[in-house]
């Protein structure tokens, strides 16, 4: 079984982000889901960003590589949207990740580490009518790490689906397409 460090999305600690991290533990995984915002969360990404922009993303980035302290090397390291960053930066730069979650986002290679690390597996998810990851140059970066991540690399688009789609308490949820994400990332999971 696996050891995940999954970190929320600027909405924090939403019902639909706890569900997801219960749901690995359910099967059979330690889910380590550091609270970044001390126990606030918003309804809508709106509030979240404010919330977010009031701590600075460099700060929020810190706070998730600083909850891997402690954990095991062989960590996976997975985030939703905002918590891609310090997912990514943990994936890539500390020695040891058992592979990576990348939802709703991805940060371009060079950012935190000049490569992809060799033989850490990677998984990205992104909606096809999300505009943040479409428009704004994530999915790029997606197609980047995952060719750099060789055959370790899966990228997987989402049709229709918009921004935190496998978010159950997130307006854009998909239980379809949530439900094939959970499956991919269990999948994942499995192989580490």
């Amino acid at each position: 079984m696996a050891d995940v460090l999954l970190l929320h999305h600027a909405q924090g600690q939403t019902p639909g982000f706890l569900a997801f991290a219960d749901a690995l533990r359910a099967a059979g995984h330690t889910v380590h889901t550091p609270d970044l915002y001390g126990g606030e969360s918003f309804a809508t990404l709106d509030e979240g960003m404010a919330k977010a922009r009031s701590i600075g993303f460099a700060a929020l980035q810190e706070q998730g590589v600083a909850a891997a302290e402690g954990l095991p090397d062989a960590t996976v390291y997975a985030g939703f949207s905002l918590g891609v960053m310090a997912a990514q930066r943990l994936a890539q730069t500390r020695p040891g990740a058992a592979g990576a979650v990348l939802l709703d986002s991805a940060i371009p290679l060079g950012e935190f580490a000049a490569d992809w690390p060799a033989g850490v597996p990677l998984q990205v998810h992104g909606g096809e009518a999300d505009e943040f990851f479409m428009d704004e140059g994530d999915v790029d970066a997606a197609r980047e790490i995952v060719a750099a991540a060789g055959d370790g690399g899966e990228l997987f688009t989402y049709a229709g689906c918009g921004h935190l789609f496998a978010d159950a308490s997130s307006q854009a949820f998909d239980a379809a397409a949530a439900a094939l994400v959970q499956q991919r990332v269990l999948d994942l999971l499995a192989r580490v």
